[in-house]
């Protein structure tokens, strides 16, 4: 992140604009209907502000958080919410009710507060979260990452029980967001965190013009290496950063994700860095990686220089089978798409697809695709908010800022949708986290967004243009329980739709591990076939939209329940 005052600032530079050819009108013949998001948070009872303890000092994280995950704690099939609260740093410690917030899904629309009887503390500074069944007893579990030691929350019967010091997670430095993933195909997750700056309180430098001080520059800082945990069993767990490659190099780490991005069955790494190279870990077997970002042409902006990454994503945008990366930058950067060739190379097509146009003005957070219209393509949602609470005084700008909802033409080109995209993409405001899922199980996609010192939004999906939709819910026997890594191919007449089941993206946060599915007009499909991580493929002949399927892995549909 570039600031006003430091190294690196480019504000005062021109612009220059290549407009690729179909880079303009990339949705031409799309239908300009409503999509019909609501503002619903305060309807819902998520009543969740984030407190950031905002000092004259300007403490660089009270700048970074506002993580949100979307997961399922209490074992009901009905998606539920876990915000995670900062505090202060400055003196006096911790803000009164600055703790983090559980909502639970009351299945009528509704959420009711229980972090009281949850048994989830803020430990600490936080930041964000990520959520998996860790040790397969069939109740996910929760990490949180903080400015400080890290937190692992045990599920035990939808309670939760802090098990950081028997787990051996609790780390040090500044934490970022996180990510689950079986690196190693043993049949357990692993955790990977990505953290930030070598950055403490006692070394918080003076950044500014004259006498406005600002939120430093991060070139100002050096990197830290990331972290990954593999678990040993039962959710204890070992730190293998050295040996498996990912901490020899010290990035400076805000969103991470983890897909198959050559298809070989392993799961890969991708990580978003704040203005040094981004990371792309090829997993070569047995949880040992080999950075390979720049040699696949996803390390760096279409001009050659690091880009300011935070959130990311990866997802197939274009339909040919092959999971794409999405990192999102500051304002005047823009954000970068890069679509897989399939021959372990990428295409940056950030102009060529749309996204640079739409995205040039924003500082963007997090991010995830989805099919928000249920058309079956995939679609982008992001989070944006500038970094300087005082950017008004340096540029005609504004703190708070519009998200953005970039709909998908169905070959990879975008365009900004936000003009029709109803009162929930109307609102300005300071957002980081950004989580995705279907929170009222009703099949369409739903958004909740972590914002920095203000109160969180429930974007619900209200929209209804006759599309049919499917959720699927993995259970794991051989592998892990969510069947996290696994890769679904649903084939419908001519068109076979992948998607892939991730445990943390975005930034700072995680969407619902289910796997959604629109499907357009058709309200079947011919076949679905799922590759669990072990290799395993199951396969369910006819499906019916319109419900949501469980799918044990060697079992097949062992339930399905309709939309609601």
């Amino acid at each position: 992140m570039r600031r006003p005052g430091n190294r690196g600032f480019a504000a005062g530079l021109p612009v220059l604009i290549l407009l690729l050819p179909g880079a303009g009108t990339v949705c031409g013949a799309a239908a300009q209907e409503a999509v019909g998001f609501t503002s619903a948070a305060a309807e819902a009872g998520i009543d969740f502000v984030h407190v950031n303890g905002a000092t004259p000092e300007k403490f660089l994280p009270e700048t970074m958080g506002g993580g949100v995950v979307i997961f399922d704690y209490d074992g009901d099939a009905w998606p539920d919410l876990f915000f995670v609260n900062s505090g202060s740093l400055g003196e006096g410690g911790p803000r009164d009710g600055s703790g983090h917030r559980l909502y639970r899904n009351d299945r009528d629309g509704t959420f009711s507060e229980s972090i009281a009887e949850s048994g989830i503390e803020r430990s600490g500074y936080g930041m964000g979260a990520c959520a998996a069944d860790v040790d397969n007893d069939g109740w996910t579990d929760l990490f949180v990452t903080y400015f400080g030691p890290d937190a692992l929350y045990r599920n035990v019967g939808g309670r939760f029980e802090d098990a950081t010091a028997a787990a051996g997670v609790a780390g040090e430095g500044w934490s970022s967001s996180c990510a689950f993933a079986d690196v190693d195909n043993d049949g357990d997750v692993d955790l990977y965190v990505a953290r930030y700056l070598d950055y403490s309180l006692d070394d918080n430098r003076y950044c500014g013009l004259l006498d406005i001080r600002i939120y430093c520059d991060p070139n100002v800082y050096g990197g830290a290496p990331d972290v990954l945990y593999r678990n040993d069993g039962a959710g204890v767990f070992t730190d293998v950063s050295r040996e498996s490659g990912v901490g020899l190099a010290a990035g400076k780490g805000l969103g991470v994700v983890f897909a198959d991005y050559d298809l070989d069955g392993r799961v890969d790494a991708y990580v978003a860095n704040d203005l040094v190279a981004n990371f792309l870990f090829r997993n070569d077997g047995g949880g040992v990686f080999d950075e390979i970002g720049l040699l696949a042409g996803v390390a760096l902006g279409g001009d050659g220089r690091p880009m300011s990454g935070m959130g990311t994503d990866m997802a197939d945008m274009n339909g040919d089978g092959r999971p794409d990366v999405f990192v999102t930058n500051m304002d005047r950067e823009t954000h970068n798409l890069y679509a897989n060739d399939g021959g372990g190379l990428f295409l940056e097509v950030t102009f060529a697809s749309g996204v640079g146009q739409a995205t040039l003005p924003y500082v963007g957070w997090g991010t995830a695709f989805l099919d928000h219209d249920n058309d079956a393509d995939l679609d982008l949602a992001i989070a944006n908010g500038a970094v300087l609470d005082n950017i008004g005084q340096f540029r005609d700008t504004t703190y708070p800022q519009r998200n953005l909802l970039l709909e998908n033409d169905g070959g990879g080109a975008f365009r900004d949708a936000g003009p029709y995209a109803g009162a929930g993409f109307a609102l300005e405001k300071v957002s980081r986290g950004l989580a995705a899922g279907d929170l009222d199980n009703d099949g369409d996609i739903d958004i909740v967004i972590g914002n920095n010192g203000q109160s969180a939004d429930y974007l619900r999906n209200d929209a209804d243009n006759g599309n049919h939709s499917l959720l699927v819910r993995l259970m794991g026997s051989e592998s892990n329980r969510d069947g996290v890594g696994a890769r679904l191919r649903l084939a419908i007449g001519d068109r076979v739709l992948v998607r892939q089941v991730k445990a943390g993206s975005s930034y700072l946060g995680q969407n619902d591990v289910r796997v959604h599915f629109g499907m357009g007009r058709r309200a079947r499909a011919d076949r679905l076939e799922i590759v669990w991580p072990t290799g395993r493929a199951d396969i369910v002949e006819d499906v019916e939209a319109g419900g949501i399927l469980t799918i044990h892995e060697g079992f097949g549909v062992v339930e399905r329940r309709p939309f609601y």
